[in-house]
Formats: C-alpha cells, sequence, structure tokens
C-alpha cells in the first residue's frame, strides 16, 4: 500500500522515528511535485471535455466499460496484483465485488452528470478533494466545524452551488431537444431522466444535484476504501484489482446494449486515440499523481494546489473548447449557419467558480486551533514542550442545523425579536400568496408588488438578525457585546428609507408632468391586503416610535444586574469598576422596523385613495400626488432615526442625561476626601447601557473604596450604568511631574482644591 506517511519523518530529539507526519521534503524539491500536480490537473480537464465529447456518441454504459478495461489492462500489466502481495481470501473477494459495484455506480452517477451538466459544470462540482467535503460536511452537521474560517468556507460552497441552481442560463431547449421523453437510448437513460423529471426539475439543475449526491457517495467510497486497501495489499494493487471485477461486471450488460441498442458509432478505430487520451488523463495519471503527492506533502496542500489549476482551466476550456467529432454532430444535427451554444459560459457560472475556489481553498486549509503553541524546553526525557495560548483549547463553532435552532429559541424567548419574526412570517406568507395569484392570473401588478414585498423583508430580516445578535454573549475581541448592532441596524435602515423617499420624490416628480394612465383593475384588493397586513405591523411595533421604554419590554438588557464594585489599589493609583442598570433608551432596531412597516402602510393608503380618484374622477395625477406625499412623510419621520442613530455612534454625550450628569459632577466637587476630578467621558453604548470614565484624584489619607462608592452612586442615579473610575492619589502626582512636565498644571488645580473651604450650600470661600 502507498502509505500517506514514510519512514522520513520528523524525529525527536533522542533520534527515534514514528508516523508522525508526511515524508519532510524540501521546499525546492516540493517545488516539481506541486507543478507536476497542476499539468496533471489541466490534463484531466482535456480528458474530461474529451470524454462529453464521446459520451454524446457512446452509451454511458459502453464509455464506463472501455475505461475500467483500458485502466485495468495498464494497473495489470504494471502492478501485477496477483503475483506481488499475499494471496486474497473469499471474504476479501466479497468486499472487492461490493467496491467495484460501488466505484461503477459512481462512475455511473459521475458520466450522467457530465452528459447533462457539460463537462465545466461537472469540473467544477465533482472535482473536490475529500478534505474540502469533509470539512463541509463537519461544518454542516457537526459542533467541531473548525471555526468561523470553516463556516464561510462552508457558506461559499452552498453559494456556488446556488449559483449554478439558479443563475447558470444553460441552454436547456437545446438538451430538450437531444432526448426528447420517451425516445432515450436504453432502459437505463429512462429511468434516471424519469427519476430527475419526477423531482421537478430541468435536466440542468437536475444534473447538478447528480454531481452534488456523486460527490459525497465519492468521499464515502474512499473512505470506506483505506480500511480495504490494508487488507488486499495496498491502494493501488485494490484499484487494480477493482477495475478488473468491474470489467467483469459490465461485460454482460454491454454484450446486450449491442445487441439491442442501435450504435452511433460509424468506426470505433476512429475513436481509440480520443479513449487512450480519457484512460491516461482522466483515470491513470490523476491517481498516481494524486498517489505521489499525498506522501510528499499535506493533503490540504494537495487540495489547494490542485482544485485552483482545474478550475481555471475548466472555465478556460469552456470557453474555447472545439472537437472534430463535436463539429461532425453539430453539422448533422443543426443548419449550417446555427452555431450552438450549449453549456456555454454564463455570468452564474463563472461567479460560482470563484466561490468553488474560495471555499476549496478554506476548507481545504489546516485548523489553527491548537497551533498557537510556543516551544518553552525540553523535558528530561527529550520531549519537546509547549505553552498553549487560551485560544486554542476553546471550543470551535457549533453546526449551522444546531445554530438555527438556538437562534429560533432565542427569538422567541423575546419580545422584540418575537414580534419581529411573526410579523416577518405573515408577511412572506402574504407575499408568496400574492406571488402565486399573480402568475395564476398572469397579472404583471401583482408579480410586481409581490416582489417589492419579498424587498420590504429583507429589513425585517435585518432588525430580526440585529436584535439577535444584540443578546449574543461579549467576547474577548468584542468585549462590550454586540448591543450596539441595533443602532447599526436601525442606522442602515434609515439610509435605506431615504433612498426610497428619494426615488419615489424624483418617480413622482416625472409623473405629475406626465401622469400615465393606470389599470386599477387589482389594484384595490392588493392595496386592502397590505394595508391589513401593515396595520397589523403597526399594532405589533407600536411602541418603537418613542425614544424610551420601560424595562418591561423584555429586552434581555433590561434586568436590574450590579457588580460589586472594586479598587485596585497601589500606593499611588487604583481605579474602580461598575455596573448598574437603567431604563431601556432608545432602540434604533425596532424604530427603523417601525419606519419601514409604516411607509408600506402609507404606500398601501395612498394606492387605495389614488385608485378610489382615478375610478371615481379619472383623476391620473392623484397618483403621483399621493407618492409625493409619502415620499416626503416618509422622508421626515426617518430624519430622527438617522440623527439619534448618528450621535450614539458618534459617542455624543445623551441628551436625556445632559442635564443630570452635570448636576452630577458638581456634586463630586462637595465629596470630602475628593480634591478634583478629570476626563470625564459619557456615551450610550446601546439601547438601555449608558457608559462612562472618569479619573478621580483624592488625598493621600482617604479610604479608596468609600470614595469610589460615593462617585458611583451619584453618577449612577443621573443614569451612568457602566462606569469605570481611576482613582489617583496625591503621590501619584508628585511622582508623575518628575516625568511629564504637563502634571504641573494638573498640581496647580489640585492645591488650588485643596485650599477651598465648602458651605452646607455648596458655595466656597478661599
Amino acid at each position: 500500500m502507498e502509505e500517506k506517511y514514510g519512514g522520513d519523518v520528523l524525529a525527536g530529539p533522542g533520534g527515534g522515528s514514528g508516523g508522525l507526519g508526511p515524508v519532510d521534503v524540501p521546499s525546492a524539491r516540493l517545488t516539481k511535485y506541486i507543478v507536476l500536480l497542476c499539468v496533471t490537473k489541466v490534463l484531466k480537464a482535456v480528458g474530461l471535455f474529451e470524454s462529453y465529447d464521446l459520451l454524446k456518441v457512446v452509451h454511458i454504459v459502453q464509455f464506463i466499460f472501455i475505461l475500467k478495461l483500458g485502466t485495468a489492462f495498464f494497473m495489470v500489466l504494471f502492478q501485477k496484483p496477483f503475483s506481488s502481495g499475499k494471496s486474497i481470501t473469499k471474504r476479501q473477494w466479497i468486499k472487492i465485488f461490493k467496491h467495484a459495484v460501488a466505484g461503477c455506480i459512481i462512475s455511473l452517477l459521475w458520466f450522467f452528470g457530465l452528459t447533462l451538466c457539460g463537462p465545466l459544470r461537472t469540473l467544477l462540482l465533482f472535482e473536490h478533494s475529500d478534505i474540502v467535503v469533509i470539512s463541509l460536511l463537519s461544518v454542516l452537521f457537526t459542533s467541531s466545524g473548525g471555526g468561523p474560517a470553516k463556516t464561510r468556507g462552508a457558506a461559499f460552497f452552498i453559494i456556488a452551488v446556488i449559483c449554478l441552481l439558479l443563475f447558470d442560463n444553460d441552454d436547456l431547449m437545446a438538451k430538450m431537444a437531444e432526448h426528447p421523453e420517451g425516445h432515450h437510448d436504453s432502459a437505463l437513460t429512462h429511468m434516471l431522466y424519469t427519476a430527475i423529471a419526477f423531482l421537478g426539475v430541468a435536466d440542468h439543475k437536475g444534473g447538478v444535484l447528480l454531481l452534488v449526491l456523486a460527490l459525497c457517495c465519492k468521499v464515502g467510497f474512499h473512505t470506506a476504501s483505506r480500511k480495504l486497501s490494508i487488507d488486499v495489499g495496498g491502494t493501488k494493487r485494490l484499484q487494480a484489482l477493482s477495475h478488473i471485477v468491474s470489467v467483469l461486471l459490465l461485460c454482460p450488460w454491454v454484450i446486450v446494449l449491442s445487441v439491442t441498442t442501435e450504435s452511433k458509432v460509424e468506426s470505433w478505430f476512429s475513436l481509440i486515440m480520443p479513449f487512450t487520451t480519457v484512460i491516461f488523463f482522466v483515470m491513470i495519471l490523476d491517481f498516481y499523481v494524486d498517489s505521489i503527492c499525498s506522501v510528499k506533502m499535506e493533503v490540504s496542500k494537495c487540495a489547494r494546489y490542485g482544485s485552483f489549476p482545474i478550475f481555471i482551466s475548466a472555465l478556460l476550456f469552456g470557453n474555447f473548447w472545439t472537437h472534430p467529432i463535436t463539429d461532425q454532430l453539430r453539422a448533422i444535427n443543426k443548419a449550417a449557419h446555427q452555431e450552438s451554444t450549449e453549456h456555454v459560459l454564463s455570468g452564474g457560472v463563472v461567479v460560482s467558480a470563484i466561490f468553488f475556489i474560495l471555499s476549496a481553498n478554506i476548507l481545504s486549509s489546516p485548523s489553527k486551533r491548537g497551533q498557537k503553541g510556543t516551544l518553552i524546553g525540553y523535558s528530561p526525557e527529550g520531549t519537546p514542550l509547549y505553552n498553549f495560548m487560551g485560544d486554542a483549547f476553546q471550543h470551535s463553532s457549533q453546526s449551522i442545523p444546531r445554530f438555527i435552532k438556538e437562534s429560533l429559541k432565542q427569538i422567541l424567548e423575546e419580545n422584540d425579536s418575537r414580534q419581529i419574526f411573526y410579523f416577518l412570517c405573515l408577511n412572506l406568507l402574504f407575499t408568496f400568496v400574492e406571488l402565486f395569484y399573480g402568475v395564476l392570473t398572469n397579472s404583471l401588478g401583482l408579480i410586481s408588488d409581490g416582489f417589492h414585498m419579498l424587498f420590504d423583508c429583507s429589513a425585517l430580516v435585518m432588525g430580526l438578525f440585529a436584535a439577535l445578535m444584540s443578546r449574543w454573549k461579549a467576547t474577548r475581541i468584542f468585549s462590550y457585546g454586540y448591543g450596539r448592532i441595533e443602532i447599526l441596524s436601525g442606522f442602515i435602515n434609515g439610509l435605506f428609507l431615504v433612498v426610497i423617499a428619494f426615488f419615489v420624490f424624483m418617480e413622482s416628480v416625472a409623473r405629475l408632468i406626465d401622469p400615465p394612465e393606470l389599470d386599477t383593475h387589482m389594484l384595490t384588493p392588493v392595496s386592502v391586503g397590505g394595508l391589513i397586513v401593515n396595520l397589523i405591523g403597526i399594532c405589533a411595533f407600536s411602541h418603537a416610535h418613542n425614544h424610551t421604554h420601560g424595562a418591561s419590554q423584555g429586552s434581555c438588557h433590561s434586568s436590574d444586574h450590579s457588580h460589586s464594585h472594586h479598587v485596585h489599589g497601589h500606593s499611588d493609583h487604583g481605579h474602580g469598576h461598575s455596573h448598574g442598570s437603567a431604563g431601556r433608551g432608545m432602540n434604533a432596531n425596532m424604530r427603523g422596523v417601525f419606519l419601514h412597516v409604516l411607509a408600506d402602510t402609507l404606500g398601501s393608503i395612498g394606492v387605495i385613495v389614488s385608485t378610489i380618484l382615478i375610478e371615481q374622477f379619472g383623476w391620473f395625477i392623484a397618483d403621483p400626488l399621493c407618492s409625493l406625499f409619502i415620499a416626503i412623510l416618509i422622508f421626515l419621520s426617518v430624519v430622527p432615526l438617522i440623527k439619534d442613530a448618528c450621535q450614539v455612534l458618534l459617542l455624543r454625550l445623551p441628551p436625556e442625561y445632559e442635564k443630570e450628569l452635570h448636576i452630577a459632577l458638581e456634586k463630586l466637587q462637595k465629596i470630602e476626601g475628593l480634591i478634583s476630578y478629570r476626563d470625564p467621558h459619557f456615551w450610550r453604548h446601546s439601547a438601555n447601557i449608558v457608559a462612562g470614565t472618569i479619573h478621580i484624584q483624592v488625598t493621600s489619607d482617604v479610604l479608596e473604596q468609600r470614595i469610589v462608592q460615593q462617585v458611583t452612586g451619584i453618577l449612577k442615579d443621573a443614569g451612568v450604568n457602566n462606569l469605570t473610575i481611576q482613582v489617583e492619589k496625591e503621590a501619584y502626582f508628585q511622582h508623575m511631574s518628575g516625568l511629564s512636565t504637563g502634571f504641573h498644571d494638573v498640581l496647580a488645580m489640585t492645591k488650588q482644591m485643596e485650599s477651598m473651604k465648602y458651605y452646607k450650600d455648596g458655595t466656597y470661600i478661599m
């Protein structure tokens, strides 16, 4: 067996060796293996394009039989599987038989997907390393996905598949003309086409799904083959025996097909060279080079270096590929002036290729967790000792299904997010009913309004996601948590509304000059239905137009919480940090959602009013007038939201606390033992957190804890519920004055404050 790990491996200080990693090849020698791997992948792409041309004239079973026969002949000559190694037992022959059957099924799915999607899309979907697919499946279905980077790679892979399904303009009509229902080459192809038709998708999309299934089966097949290869004496011997058994299995089938079906091949002799090319490039060369590179390099490196050249060459060949066989078939089946557009390069497939390249690079890269150790020495036995940082032992991100389940649970637990979720479901239900009825009645107005409401749902999704993120726990990087995401969501929603209002205003002005005639047949029922849905949203979010809400609103931050005040004291200075609770402040996220619903409500009212005026009096100018009025109302209502959100993002002192904080700072100067304060900073962090920092100067003989408690109590009463206090003693200034001349001004101020005598009414004399 070709072992993944050789004997020339990393050795410990004692000189012992073991199977600890891949063969340590110098970087200069590694380059030639990388070049060999890249060239092999390009040649494999050539072989797949050649295979697509051959499958147009050769039945798929005959094609697989010829590939297996050629590969078996080559491997029997060079591997000698019957004479080398130990003899194969009966149980092992049964396992090899199962291995051959599974290999034939995967080959059948692979090449049938090739006939449906073409070589370019087949290379993008099927030519992924096992490590890429295993990383993808671990992210989706396990709790050890490898962190945010792997999750991002899995998302890129899914986006790439979606692009091929939804945005790839393949020539479906040409493919349908080649295999009309009921006129397939054999019962096998008829069964496969019927299965795809049962799914309700076109042949191209069915081919995409078939190749994704074949890819997953291939990874499982390779995983199961590893143990069997150890039993029979190596991967190469297993492949040789499996191909021989596959030939014996397919031989009766090929004989029956040759007798019962009419062959499209005029001369098999002319296909010797194309078949030789496919056998060597696709089956033999790729297998042996992968085996060599997996020994000389890490598997992750093989996957990264191999994916990029095969995807790029697929894009190039997909745009420029021509072949004499293809030209002859086109000349027979199509008119001379017609140009074939079958499986052409499209924008969707280019975007898909980019995402596939990104995902393959991310998913094949080794996880960085556990690799942050620093060598600190060796044990008496010579074992290297490492010091690992805390991140090396953190749990990786949870799987996507569990994340969705936990997120849905959190959404339903909290009042704001629950209201957004319920209204989003209602809005989506009305949207799809509207789209369905519009398609059923061929009403362009209903379809347009349905897509408009679908766009409005994006604002609700953003608000829902912001409400969910605001309750995520603080992390080492985001130490304040994600509470400010609600402010950011409200700001973005406000900007969206300003853009919408602007375009509605410009369109209304244009229609005022030349009012168009409107078909009001379906406007009234659609507008009434939309008005009812939006009125429900107005009732649900009516509390959001206020700037302040009581703690009963159900926010995760609204419950009182406090930490014991503490001081880290030194002989010179100390500091304290406190958290308290305050009433819930501005929730820009809920205000943004409310304004979106309000804008839709005003739009429905405007459509109803303008429809009545047009139907009763023929005033077509009513439509742009109502739209103009609505655009102005939307703009005026959203300006305060943007203004308030900008003030929070710019760390402005909360306007509602200005007077209280001014009075509180005056009270600080009356605390016994507090000389002065400096650098007071207060800002709103999120809807219900007002944070602040302040430096206080105290006398040398004062009790620091008492001063911190008094300062905290005064500022907490003024609305600051997240306060950091830096305590600085007089000796600290004396020390710092010798280091920095800037402290002389502070010393002069403190001496002046010490000479002040306060009366009970707050006035002082020198």
